[in-house]
C-alpha cells in the first residue's frame, strides 16, 4: 500500500493529515480459509478493497476505480473476492468477482441485470442467494443452486426486503421483509433452498400493527444446526435471541445490559460475541450458550465500530475514541493490521452533556478548542436518522476544533442506542421533532457559556443535511451559517426521484406518500421554509446521488437564488458522499472557508 512522504506530512495542516493518514477497516476472513482476509483502505487516496494472505503476509489491492469501492466479501472457501460495481457512486450495479490471488474480474451472476443491492449470501457448497431492488420490480431474491449458472427468482414484493443469511449446509435461506408496509420494522421468513417453500415465519409487527422489528444476525456456523441468531425489540431495545427455525422454538438470552445489544456467533457455535452500545460508547462480551455466563472481553474505553471472533477464540476489533484514531486490535495482543505511513494526529476528547428536552433527556457530545468560551460553535448533526454519534474518531469535527470552534453533536430522537421508543419517536412530524432536541441543546450551549449565540453553525450530511436546511428555515434567527451536504431539500421531489427502498421508508416515517399525506410532506420539507432562511448557506451535492437526488436540491437552490439569498453550491461527480480522500478534504476546506467568510475571526487553513 502507498504512503505519504515524511516531508509532505510535515507541510500538511494537521486537520488534513487526519484525512490522509492511511487507515484500514476490520478485516473480514473466509470461514473455511481463515488466513484469507479482505479489508478496505484509503492507502492510495481512494477507499478500495485489499486482499490479505495472513499466512504469507502478502497484501494486494483488489479494486481500482476513480470513485472507489467499499462493498465486498469473500466466498467461504476464500477462493473468490466478490465486489459490487456501481457507476460513480450511484449504488446501482452488479456483483463482480475476482480470484483471491489476483486475476481478471468477471460478472459473478451473469443472469442478473443491474440493481440496487439487497443482501448477498454465498454457500459453502456453491449455493448463491442474491437480493436486488429496482424501481420497476421492487424487491426480488434470486437463487443459484450448485451446478447451475441460472438464477431463479424465489421472492418478489413491492415493499423492501433483502437476504439475511444462508444456513451452514446451504439448505435454508433467511429473508428480512416489510410486506406489512412498515419499512422500519422487518419480519423474517425462512425458505428451503431446494424448492423455495416456506419453513418458518416470524413477525413481531403482527401484520404491521406493532412497531417491533426483527433482524437476521446469522445461522449457527455448525453443520445440521438450524438455529438462527435473531435481533428483536420486544423489551424496548435491540437484543439477540436464538430461533430454531425447524423446531419452532425461541430461546431468550439473559443479558442484563442497558442499551442496544447485537451479537454474532463464535466460529465453533459455543458462544456469542456480544456488542453492547450504550450512551455513545460500546463494549464487547462473550455469552456462553450452554451456561448463560456473560464474560467481558476487555477493550479500551471508547467505541468498537466492528468486531469478529476468530477460530482460535480470539476477538479482533476496530476501536477508536474521539481523541485517538482507529486501530485494529486483537484480544490475543497487539495490532492486527497496521497500514504504512504517518499516523493520524490525535484530537480532543468528548464531554457528555445531558439536556432536558421536550421528549426526554437528550444526550450530546461536546468537543472544546483551546481557550476560554464562548466559542463559535458547530452543531454537527448526524445522518441516518437511525444512527448515533459516538465517542469515536472523526476527522471532520476534529478539523473544526483545530480552527477554534466548539463542536456539539446531538443524539436527537430518531437516534439509535437509547432504546426503541427514542428511535421510533420521530414519525409523522419528521424533522421537526429532531430539531426540538437540537434546539434544547443549543439553548444549553448558549446559556452555559460554551457557544457564542452570534456565531452558531448548523451543519450536517444526508439526514443531517436535511435537518440543517429545515432548521435554517424553521428557526432562522438561531443560526449564523448553514452547511448542508447531500441533503433532502425538497421532500416531494426527493420522494419522486429516490431509490424505491427510501420511498418505502418515507411512507413509513410520514404515514403515506406525498399524494396521501401532502400536509405532512409540506410541514417536513425544507423547501416550505426556504424564503424564511436568513443565514448564508453552503450546499454540497453528489450529482449521482440516489438517496438525496440532485434535482430536488436544484429546486431549493433556485428558490434561494430567486430572492438573492446568500448561498454557494458545490456539485461533485459522485454519489451519496465521496470515497476519494482529496475530495473529502476539498469539501471540508470549502465549509471551513465559508464559515470563516461569514462569521469572521476564524481563519481556515488552506487545503
Amino acid at each position: 500500500m502507498g504512503a505519504m512522504t515524511e516531508s509532505k506530512a510535515i507541510d500538511t495542516p494537521v486537520w488534513e493529515q487526519r484525512f490522509r493518514a492511511p487507515r484500514v477497516s476490520l478485516p473480514e476472513w473466509a470461514e473455511e480459509a481463515p488466513d484469507r482476509s479482505l479489508f478496505v483502505s484509503n492507502a492510495t487516496g481512494t477507499y478500495e478493497l485489499y486482499a490479505w494472505d495472513r499466512a504469507s503476509g502478502e497484501q494486494r489491492q483488489v479494486t481500482d476505480r476513480p470513485n472507489g469501492t467499499t462493498d465486498g466479501t469473500l466466498s467461504p472457501d476464500g477462493a473468490w473476492i466478490w465486489w459490487f460495481a456501481d457507476t460513480d457512486g450511484d449504488e446501482f450495479g452488479v456483483w463482480m468477482r475476482q480470484p483471491f490471488g489476483g486475476g481478471a474480474d468477471e460478472p459473478a451472476v451473469p443472469g442478473l441485470d443491474a440493481s440496487y443491492p439487497a443482501g448477498l449470501a454465498i454457500g459453502r457448497e456453491g449455493t448463491l442467494v442474491v437480493g436486488r431492488s429496482t424501481d420497476e420490480d421492487g424487491s426480488t431474491v434470486h437463487l443459484v443452486r450448485p451446478g447451475s449458472d441460472t438464477p431463479v427468482e424465489i421472492y418478489r414484493h413491492r415493499e423492501s426486503a433483502g437476504v439475511g443469511d444462508l444456513s451452514h449446509d446451504g439448505s435454508l435461506i433467511a429473508i428480512e421483509h416489510t410486506e406489512h408496509g412498515d419499512a422500519m420494522h422487518s419480519a423474517l421468513r425462512v425458505l428451503r433452498a431446494s424448492d423455495a417453500g416456506v419453513v418458518a415465519e416470524l413477525d413481531d409487527t403482527k401484520g404491521g400493527t406493532e412497531e417491533l422489528g426483527l433482524a437476521v444476525l446469522g445461522f449457527a456456523p455448525v453443520a445440521g444446526d438450524t438455529r438462527l441468531l435473531v435481533g428483536h425489540q420486544r423489551r424496548g431495545r435491540w437484543e439477540p435471541m436464538l430461533w430454531d427455525v425447524v423446531a419452532g422454538t425461541e430461546t431468550d438470552l439473559a443479558l442484563d445490559l442497558p442499551g442496544d445489544v447485537s451479537a454474532e456467533w463464535y466460529p465453533d457455535g459455543s458462544g456469542l460475541l456480544i456488542v453492547h452500545s450504550f450512551e455513545a460508547r460500546s463494549e464487547l462480551w462473550r455469552y456462553e450458550i450452554a451456561t448463560g455466563a456473560l464474560v467481558r472481553v476487555e477493550t479500551p474505553a471508547g467505541s468498537v465500530s466492528s468486531a469478529t471472533a476468530r477460530p482460535d477464540g480470539s476477538v479482533e476489533y476496530l476501536w477508536s475514541s474521539a481523541a485517538e484514531p482507529p486501530v485494529v486490535r486483537s484480544t490475543a495482543g497487539g495490532v492486527v493490521l497496521d497500514p504504512p505511513g504517518p499516523k493520524a494526529p490525535p484530537s480532543v476528547p468528548v464531554e457528555d452533556v445531558w439536556v432536558e428536552g421536550p421528549g426526554g433527556r437528550v444526550h450530546a457530545l461536546v468537543q472544546r478548542p483551546e481557550g476560554e468560551g464562548p466559542f463559535p460553535t458547530v452543531f454537527e448533526v448526524h445522518g441516518g436518522p437511525a444512527w448515533h454519534d459516538s465517542d469515536a474518531f472523526a476527522s471532520g469535527p476534529a478539523a473544526w476544533v483545530d480552527h477554534g470552534y466548539a463542536v456539539v453533536r446531538v443524539n436527537y430522537r430518531g437516534s439509535t442506542g437509547y432504546g426503541r421508543e427514542w428511535t421510533d419517536a420521530l414519525k409523522h412530524r419528521v424533522g421537526l421533532i429532531e430539531l426540538e432536541d437540537v434546539e434544547a441543546v443549543r439553548a444549553w450551549a448558549v446559556a452555559s457559556g460554551l457557544a457564542d449565540p452570534g456565531r452558531l453553525v448548523l451543519s450536517g450530511g444526508s439526514w443531517g443535511g436535511y435537518l440543517t436546511l429545515l432548521g435554517l428555515g424553521t428557526r432562522p434567527d438561531h443560526w449564523a451559517v448553514g452547511l448542508a451536504a447531500v441533503p433532502v431539500a425538497d421532500y416531494v421531489t426527493a420522494y419522486e426521484d429516490e431509490m424505491e427502498a427510501l420511498k418505502a421508508l418515507d411512507r413509513t416515517l410520514l404515514g403515506g406518500s406525498p399524494e396521501e399525506v401532502p400536509e405532512r410532506y409540506a410541514a417536513s420539507s425544507p423547501l416550505t421554509y426556504v424564503d424564511a432562511v436568513k443565514a448564508p448557506v453552503h450546499i454540497s451535492a453528489g450529482v449521482n446521488d440516489p438517496r438525496c437526488p440532485i434535482r430536488q436540491i436544484d429546486n431549493y437552490v433556485d428558490r434561494l437564488a430567486a430572492r438573492g439569498a446568500v448561498h454557494e453550491v458545490y456539485r461533485y461527480d459522485a454519489g451519496h458522499g465521496s470515497l476519494v480522500v482529496e475530495e473529502r478534504i476539498k469539501q471540508v476546506a470549502l465549509d471551513l472557508a465559508f464559515a470563516a467568510k461569514h462569521l469572521g475571526g476564524v481563519v481556515a487553513s488552506p487545503a
